[in-house]
């Protein structure tokens, strides 16, 4: 290997134990980014990975794991096979920074258009199989500061059994002894109450100066150092080792509340079968599910969840889908349908091919998502952490202040005002102002996903929430999006042969309206023949060549300049479009041989979702590239606005303008809508688990059920004002606090007991958003 190979940037990636939240993360990104050699350094507190760019000639891996571990972390490096590919998958936990994964704009589409008015197939995603790398979320033990350390917390394992419960255990044991102490022998409780503070503050000021060292100076284990050892000082040791305890109790509170945000998404990944059955030459053999390979034979009993995204083969039963979907009524499949991972088989024995790895199914793709979104961080959470890093060294400053002024130059004793500043410094600790958001953010995102809505990250829930015009796709988004031929108009040739004629350059395409002419062919038993040199047009139709014959099929109004539409042709396609159906051509060789009408009934929510949208004070207006007459139809049995015979870029157009108004929300297939959903302020795709619909938009609504595009927005503004309230929490209790600690009214202990509660109190206010209905109106 030459020299200047051995220099070329390498991406590498850890496993960080004890990483649980924003502080953590930003107090390694700050240690590790100082480093030479090292850049794009991306963290996931989710699944607790630290991964980077990293030129080994200037600093080498050895170096990075020292300086996670002197911060108070444990560091085990990720096998090469578990870091491969991450640029190029679709949202694993590795990601190289940079990639289009979760939320923003930043998305690459891959979409061949073949259109019939609004209509479009795509050409495909090809995703590179990548190791998951998900790990279970441990429990969040802290504050969510720069320099505060979380341990990790093994799956069941309770409180006591933990490191921080067993330091509350044994600090409240020793406090119990020294208060029994100052009762049957008085002179040894003094010295009874400093031994518990300075066993209780010992792991507290090593985590302290480990901070310190690494440029953090301002961090709650320093300021609770401080105090507690000022409060020795000035002989409070009682109220010092009583400070200590409640310090420890907070912390232990806080990990558990925490942890039932984590618990939720730890859940999902439950949902998955550790075991499957695979069927190989008649013979079967019980597997890890893990182990599952592309291809394989799976045999599914009633009652057993499906280990594998795949398509059935061989049976025909109910399947539960509300693991992935949150829909509760089991759909009947048979074979050739898709599944997913983690439903639940109801009625008979199933055959199932394994189309997608474990780390690729649609459980792990949901837990990636949701993992990723954590990162995606809200403008109000970036605020709030910027104004923590100028409030700390501001309240360490006030309280140098209050100790020093009143004695220097008003009087005042020594040991009161240092006693008042020391109270100051707890109080001031914004702790809970910093966690308000994020676990705000956690809460709504584990809530949305058990409901089937995905939203990418706090800028996307912040987006959802300020949204004013809900723009819609007609096709497969407010309409079923299974249309079917409902009139076939034989011009030129046999009404049969126009069917054959059309199905013929339709064939290979997954287009609802492709499938519906190719379905009605089948039905009347048509035969025909591929076409060959079939393409499509880009909203127009698709062109395609048989027997030596060109032949297209699309919209009117484009066919119109390759055959002459006389009286009784034109009179047919008004007389079709005005009673809601769509009509597409069929030209051969520019002669128009017939005309085919399909109509898509709109969904059975849509109407009552466009009503709710309305009393939210929502506007709603639906993006057609479907004739004028169709569109008006549709539109006008919803109750919405309505814009039709638009091209793809005419959508694009019509999304800018709309958000000179209001801000934007764009709810498509993600697939034809792709550059509309780029364009909108927010892209919503509807789709049960599609690669497209989790990894294409900004959110995905996995019912598809027009419905929870209202619920998504009623979750996202639960949200905010969940976290309005938080911050005012937050904010009102450290004002009250202060002036009461400045005057003298409260104490250390009464300082530490609001400082730990309102941490407290706004991590419970925001996990009752796991709770949050979002399809309940009011």
């Amino acid at each position: 290997m030459t020299a200047t190979a051995e220099s070329e940037p390498k991406t590498l990636s850890w496993k960080v134990g004890g990483m649980d939240c924003a502080g953590c993360a930003a107090k390694i990104r700050g240690a590790v980014e100082r480093l030479p050699g090292v850049d794009e350094v991306k963290l996931s507190i989710m699944s607790e990975t630290l991964t980077l760019s990293l030129d080994e000639s200037k600093t080498k891996p050895e170096a990075i794991e020292k300086r996670v571990g002197s911060l108070g972390y444990t560091t085990s490096a990720l096998a090469p096979a578990k870091q491969a590919g991450s640029s190029e998958s679709a949202g694993g936990p590795h990601q190289a920074p940079g990639d289009a994964c979760c939320g923003g704009h930043d998305r690459k589409h891959d979409h061949g258009e073949h259109q019939h008015g609004d209509r479009a197939s795509c050409s495909g995603h090809d995703h590179a199989s990548h190791e998951h790398g998900h790990a279970d979320a441990k429990a969040d033990h802290g504050h969510g500061l720069p320099g505060h350390v979380h341990e990790v917390t093994p799956e069941g394992v309770s409180w006591y059994q933990t490191n921080k419960g067993r330091l509350v255990l044994a600090t409240g044991a020793l406090l119990a002894a020294a208060w029994t102490a100052s009762l049957l022998w008085p002179a040894a409780a003094h010295w009874a109450f400093i031994l518990a503070c300075l066993i209780g503050v010992a792991p507290v000021a090593r985590r302290a100066f480990a901070a310190a060292g690494a440029g953090m100076p301002f961090t709650i284990e320093m300021l609770m150092t401080i105090a507690a050892v000022g409060a020795l000082f000035i002989g409070a040791a009682e109220e010092a080792a009583l400070v200590v305890f409640l310090f420890a109790v907070g912390e232990v509170l806080e990990g558990v509340a925490a942890d039932r945000a984590r618990a939720s998404i730890r859940a999902l990944g439950d949902l998955v079968p550790k075991t499957a059955i695979v069927e190989t030459d008649g013979t079967t053999q019980q597997v890890d599910a893990a182990s599952l390979k592309i291809g394989q034979i799976v045999l599914v009993r009633p009652g057993d969840r499906i280990p594998a995204d795949g398509e059935i083969t061989d049976g025909v039963s109910g399947i539960d889908e509300s693991p992935v979907t949150g829909e509760s009524v089991p759909k009947t499949k048979s074979a050739g349908e898709p599944v997913f991972a983690g439903s639940v088989n109801r009625a008979a024995v199933l055959r199932i091919r394994v189309d997608k790895a474990a780390e690729d199914n649609t459980i792990a793709r949901i837990i990636r998502l949701v993992e990723e979104a954590q990162e995606a961080r809200a403008p109000t959470e970036r605020f709030i952490d910027r104004f923590s890093r100028v409030y700390m060294p501001a309240i360490v400053g006030f309280a140098v202040l209050v100790a020093l002024v009143p004695p220097l130059f008003l009087g005042g004793e020594w040991s009161v005002w240092i006693y008042r500043a020391l109270a100051l410094l707890l109080i001031g600790c914004p702790c809970a102002l910093v966690i308000s958001v994020p676990a705000a953010i956690a809460a709504s995102l584990s809530a949305g996903a058990r409901q089937g809505l995905l939203m990418k990250g706090g800028v996307v829930i912040e987006a959802a929430a300020r949204t004013g015009i809900v723009a819609f796709d007609k096709t497969g988004t407010l309409t079923k999006g299974t249309p079917r031929v409902t009139d076939v108009i034989a011009l030129e040739r046999e009404e049969r042969e126009v069917l054959a004629l059309a199905a013929s350059v339709e064939a290979g395409s997954s287009h609802p309206l492709a499938e519906a002419v190719l379905e009605r062919a089948r039905t009347d038993g048509i035969r025909f023949s591929p076409a060959t040199e079939a393409s499509a047009i880009p909203g127009q139709g698709v062109v395609g060549k048989l027997d030596g014959e060109e032949i297209f099929v699309g919209a009117p109004r484009h066919a119109t300049s390759r055959a002459s539409f006389d009286e009784q042709a034109t009179a047919f396609v008004a007389q079709l479009e005005s009673a809601g159906k769509t009509v597409a051509a069929v030209i051969v060789d520019g002669t128009l041989v017939g005309l085919i009408a399909l109509r898509d009934e709109p969904r059975g929510d849509a109407s009552e979702a466009v009503a709710e949208l309305k009393a939210m004070g929502i506007r709603s207006t639906m993006l057609t590239g479907d004739n004028a007459r169709t569109g008006a139809a549709i539109a006008g049995s919803l109750g919405l606005e309505h814009k039709a015979e638009l091209m793809p870029d005419d959508k694009v157009a019509a999304i800018r303008a709309l958000s000179s108004q209001a801000p934007v929300m764009m709810v498509g297939d993600g697939i034809n809508d792709a550059p509309a959903l780029a364009a909108a302020d927010i892209g919503v795709a509807m789709g049960s688990g599609t690669d497209v619909a989790l990894e294409t938009a900004d959110a995905a609504v996995l019912k598809s059920r027009v419905r929870d595009v209202v619920a998504m927005i009623r979750l996202a503004r639960a949200t905010m004002g969940n976290i309005r309230v938080n911050i005012a929490i937050a904010l009102g209790l450290k004002a009250v606090f202060l002036v009461t600690s400045v005057l003298g009214y409260t104490g250390l202990w009464v300082a530490i007991l609001a400082d730990t509660g309102a941490t407290v109190i706004v991590t419970a206010n925001a996990l009752r958003l796991l709770r949050f209905n979002a399809s309940k109106i009011g």
